[in-house]
């Protein structure tokens, strides 16, 4: 029974870890294409603000799904080695995700309050 609920866990982490990377593949394609959109026309700055925003979006959806995944592997990890490095790994990941999250509040907060100029 523990060898097939391995077996499960191995390949629902592995699942887990490629829709991440999807993800975030996704977001970085999506701004990379804005970044190049912005240097051969005529945006504002409000445009390259939404890029990054939207990145934000992408990279804490991605973040998501990769603590999803850690968690999974904490539960039939059987070493304490391997339980620390993948707490160190959560607890960065959760950090990021808290920061990043954090500043997306802040920026709609920020473009909710402050009308928009026509130079921006």
């Amino acid at each position: 029974m523990k060898s097939w609920l391995e077996f499960l866990s191995e390949q629902a982490i592995t699942g887990i870890d490629l829709i991440a990377l999807l993800v975030i593949l996704i977001g970085t394609i999506e701004v990379a294409v804005g970044i190049i959109r912005l240097a051969f026309g005529t945006h504002s700055h409000q445009f390259m603000r939404d890029v990054w925003l939207r990145y934000a979006r992408w990279l804490v959806a991605g973040l998501t799904f990769q603590l999803a995944a850690d968690i999974i592997e904490t539960s039939i990890s059987s070493s304490w080695e391997t339980i620390a490095r993948v707490g160190a790994i959560a607890v960065i990941r959760t950090f990021l995700n808290y920061f990043l999250d954090r500043d997306l509040i802040e920026v709609r907060t920020r473009q909710r309050e402050k009308p928009h100029s026509p130079e921006t």
